[in-house]
């Protein structure tokens, strides 16, 4: 029996505040962004072609005129663009400024009208159209979402309570940016250290020209150059050596025993990654201080709507949960975040004194840290709560509620991470810790969404399925090549443990098929199809992103993998493996909706595991043949 959500006492409940009613709290989630501005898509389009187009183009040659040495300017175009990919997630003002600079810097690095007729230019220019697209969206939707939310709030306004304006935000963030950027300033500091040293040197040394006898390889796999100059011979390592043919002419600095190539004077590799690791993440730490500061001194700069909601705190993440005023179970969350409580400055020392009773307290408090670890606590309580703020993408808000139901403290709480629209199929309700990793509807909800049906049931690998068995497919073409392309060696082990397994996987993501007849289930595998009556079926489960089903021999029938459910959750959509499940399952406890018909031989799927085995077979002939 569902317990009644924990009441907020009156006094606590500004006079006048509206509740936010499932209508409003519908009208809400509908303005949310569209699924083609989901962050995913612009990041993959964006890490896509730039990566081809930084693949494609030309690398300038290390000479003695142009000689290769620290590129700030080109670590820096390299961090903002790593920084805007984070922020296309994050922040979308942000992500719309990095991007302008990147192009610009595109721009500038060359000329954009002959660089259109690049295919690579010309696929990463789509690719921020499209990111700048989705990113405009996003911040349309959210202010179609504030619109809404002063709707429904009416008039009303009231100030932070005084503990939220206490609250102060940012301050983690600016400490972990202080550390990383000193670190950045650092690895900067050494690397124009090892550059003044060589220039130092190389200033008092002879300048001779010599001759490149020949190109190596140490133990280590080092690429070498030997040059011939001033009747000595040299050997200096390299990272380019296409370009230092053999015979060709090169410039050396000598002083004694020491000497370097004009063209690669020195290595700062190392430093240059970390002051690239330490700008761009001291840089993505101190925008989350800022933005987050700006958000908190906002949130009380004058009165703010208020609405009563419904709360909870996620069993496993952490997260509170609003719901609707008039959603007393909590079936269909609106909005998430993370929050914090926030106190008063001025609490005084008696307010921290515990019980005098403070043994039996410590033992109900192990016992419900030994419930949590054994997960067998209970859910947490709806409880009815004032939400201050304007909720909306992105935005952050305070609210206060009673802790629990057993708590006779009202507490107040800010979000310290940014407000977000649930998706569908997020759970709004408190179950096993193997329920909530696996959420299963209910049987009577999924049969009362099935009409019986004469001829057979089929359910198929549906779109993000075949997305995983392709891609297992290119990961399976690339091992390959790369276990033979140095022929014998012990790289074959690898692939003679791996194969088999890849093979598996990609057969079963591309074609995994269940059809349900009068009799039973066709299941079809990589490698065989199997026979399953109904009365030796004991159960039918979504787990692990595979399809189980369990029969009277103690043993399962397992497909996997069979989508990415955890993706398709994020993206807003019910995962199909999962309602694949649950179908069968309704099928099993509710025969009525059985198929009456049997299935036909063209209806029970055909395994691709003995095909692809070929395939792969001919790729690895192929590969020894090219090379």
């Amino acid at each position: 029996m569902n317990r009644p959500p924990v009441p907020l006492p009156p006094g606590h409940i500004p006079p006048g505040t509206a509740e936010w009613r499932n209508p409003d709290a519908g009208r809400w989630l509908a303005a949310a962004p569209a699924r083609w501005a989901h962050p995913l898509w612009a990041l993959l389009s964006l890490v896509a072609s730039l990566g081809w187009d930084i693949a494609a183009a030309p690398v300038a040659p290390c000479t003695s005129a142009a000689p290769c040495g620290a590129d700030w300017p080109g670590l820096g175009m390299a961090a903002v663009s790593l920084l805007t990919l984070y922020w296309v997630w994050r922040q979308p003002r942000l992500a719309l400024a990095g991007l302008a600079v990147v192009l610009t810097g595109f721009a500038v690095e060359g000329d954009l009208m002959s660089a259109l007729g690049e295919p690579s230019a010309l696929a990463f220019l789509m690719a921020a159209a499209f990111t700048t697209a989705g990113l405009v969206h996003r911040l349309a939707a959210a202010g179609r979402q504030r619109a809404l939310v002063l709707e429904a709030a009416g008039p009303v306004a009231q100030p932070l309570p005084a503990a939220a304006r206490t609250f102060r935000r940012g301050r983690f963030s600016f400490v972990l940016a202080a550390l990383l950027l000193g670190v950045a300033g650092f690895g900067y500091r050494q690397a124009q250290q090892v550059a003044d040293a060589y220039e130092e040197r190389a200033a008092g040394a002879a300048h001779l020209s010599g001759r490149v006898t020949a190109l190596e390889q140490d133990d280590d796999d080092i690429d070498i150059v030997v040059v011939e100059a001033g009747g000595r011979t040299h050997r200096f390592e390299t990272a380019y050596p296409e370009d230092f043919p053999v015979d060709g002419r090169v410039d050396v600095v000598a002083d004694g025993d020491w000497a370097a190539l004009v063209a690669e004077p020195y290595d700062a590799t190392g430093w240059e990654v970390l002051v690239m690791a330490g700008s761009v993440a001291g840089a993505a730490f101190l925008a989350n201080g800022v933005d987050g500061r700006t958000r908190s001194r906002r949130l009380r700069r004058g009165p703010l709507p208020v609405l009563r909601v419904l709360v909870r705190e996620g069993h496993d993440d952490g997260r509170t949960w609003v719901f609707a005023a008039d959603d007393p179970e909590g079936l269909r969350p609106i909005l998430y975040f993370h929050a914090l409580y926030a106190f008063e400055e001025d609490l005084e020392e008696g307010d921290f004194e515990g019980d005098e009773d403070g043994g039996d307290a410590a033992v109900v408090d192990l016992d419900k840290i030994t419930e949590v670890l054994r997960g067998e606590d209970p859910p947490p309580p709806l409880r009815e709560a004032v939400l201050y703020g304007v909720p909306c993408t992105g935005a952050e808000v305070v609210f206060v509620a009673f802790d629990d139901e057993d708590d006779a403290e009202v507490s107040v709480q800010c979000s310290v991470t940014a407000v977000r629209p649930a998706g569908p199929g997020l759970p709004g309700r408190g179950r096993q810790r193997r329920e909530r990793a696996n959420p299963q509807r209910p049987c009577d909800e999924v049969a009362a969404g099935m009409t019986p049906s004469a001829g057979p049931r089929t359910w198929t690998a549906h779109g993000f399925s075949r997305a995983v068995g392709l891609g297992l497919l290119l990961a399976q073409g690339g091992g390959i090549w790369a276990a033979l392309e140095d022929g014998p060696s012990w790289h074959w082990l690898w692939l003679a443990v791996g194969l088999p397994w890849l093979v598996t996987a990609v057969a079963t993501a591309l074609t995994w098929r269940i059809t349900a007849d009068r009799d039973g289930l066709w299941v079809t595998g990589a490698w065989r199809v199997r026979r399953v009556p109904w009365d030796v079926i004991t159960s039918v489960r979504h787990s692990d992103d595979g399809i189980r089903i369990g029969r009277d021999e103690d043993s399962s029938v397992e497909l996997s993998p069979t989508g990415w459910a955890w993706l398709e959750r994020r993206l807003g959509r019910a995962p199909h493996a999962v309602r694949t499940a649950e179908e069968l399952r309704a099928l099993l406890l509710r025969p009525e909706l059985r198929p009456l018909e049997e299935a036909p031989a063209g209806r029970q799927g055909m395994p691709v595991g003995p095909p692809l085995v070929v395939l792969s077979a001919l790729w690895g002939v192929a590969v020894l043949l090219l090379l």
